[in-house]
């Protein structure tokens, strides 16, 4: 494990400032990993899709400044503007996804462009990369990190890792939308990919690529029924397509692949997702962090990844 080195990346926009000074640090406390580099990718795009609607969205002073608070701080070690440049976008599209796309984001307002940035551009062997918003708890006695680049390792099937996905359930089972299966040395196993949360090995992954672009439906049914490779270079040619999510995309690959997304099944890590953005649950966020950081949670969000709110009041 000495010789692995291994970076943190976290993508943070406009839409996360209200919550982000509380859950960056949380983040970097329970991961508790001498990162080679801790990055924050700073999306400076115009807002898109249910991004635009998003509550509390600020500005992009706050923005950096909250950034810089947690680099004098110590949490992180550098913040950086992601390369919206046509140079960058050009080059690592080529790689990617082997053709030229002109969305930097998906019809959600989702950064693909910044997603990527958010891999290429940081240094290591692995990576691992949180979404803003996510909450985590981790046992002091443990590392879900070194048992996720143990398990790299050691299964060359395995294209990523996560902690378990909600807080554990006593009989082990994890409420999912997608089909999974029990693999016998500790995780569970899946071919539909999470951008939320994840542990990669960068050489790896790389040699999933190039992905096949993903559009969503046209409303014209002529237009719909063409071949992706068409619907990409029509898209360049015409601006018209919207793309679709990149982790759908990484999904579709991993089926084509013998890759799998591994979920460690230990309890002594866990995650959860929270949807909510409303106030009471932003003013209600540093108790709800305090109490998961000591392994607290309600008996009726066990198994369970997305927050349950109601629960935790």
């Amino acid at each position: 494990m000495a010789s692995t080195t291994c970076s943190l990346s976290i993508t943070v926009a406009r839409t996360d400032i209200p919550f982000m000074m509380h859950t960056i640090p949380h983040i970097v406390r329970m991961c508790n990993y001498p990162f080679t580099q801790r990055i924050l990718a700073v999306d400076t795009a115009p807002l898109s899709g249910d991004k635009v609607n998003r509550p509390g969205v600020g500005t992009m002073e706050q923005l950096r400044d909250y950034c810089d608070q947690l680099l004098v701080a110590g949490v992180v070690d550098k913040f950086v503007d992601i390369d919206y440049s046509p140079e960058y976008q050009k080059q690592i599209y080529q790689k990617h996804f082997g053709a030229r796309i002109r969305p930097s984001h998906n019809y959600k307002g989702y950064p693909i462009l910044g997603t990527i940035f958010s891999i290429e551009e940081v240094p290591g062997d692995y990576v691992v990369h949180f979404d803003s918003d996510m909450l985590i708890h981790q046992q002091p006695d443990y590392s879900w990190i070194e048992e996720g680049i143990q398990l790299l390792q050691n299964h060359p099937e395995v294209m990523s890792v996560r902690p378990l996905t909600g807080p554990p359930k006593e009989d082990g089972d994890i409420h999912q939308r997608v089909p999974y299966e029990r693999d016998p040395a500790g995780f569970y196993k899946f071919n539909f990919f999470s951008s939320r949360v994840y542990l990669s090995d960068r050489k790896r992954f790389d040699s999933l690529l190039p992905l096949s672009v993903l559009w969503r439906s046209y409303k014209n049914k002529v237009l719909n029924g063409l071949p992706n490779s068409l619907k990409t270079k029509l898209n360049y040619l015409t601006g018209k397509g919207k793309l679709d999510s990149w982790e759908i995309m990484v999904s579709n690959r991993l089926e084509e692949t013998a890759y799998v997304r591994a979920v460690l099944d230990s309890p002594q890590a866990w995650t959860i997702h929270p949807k909510n953005r409303e106030p009471e649950f932003i003013a209600a966020l540093p108790q709800l962090i305090e109490k998961i950081e000591q392994g607290w949670y309600p008996p009726e969000q066990a198994g369970y990844y997305d927050l349950i709110f109601e629960h935790w009041l």
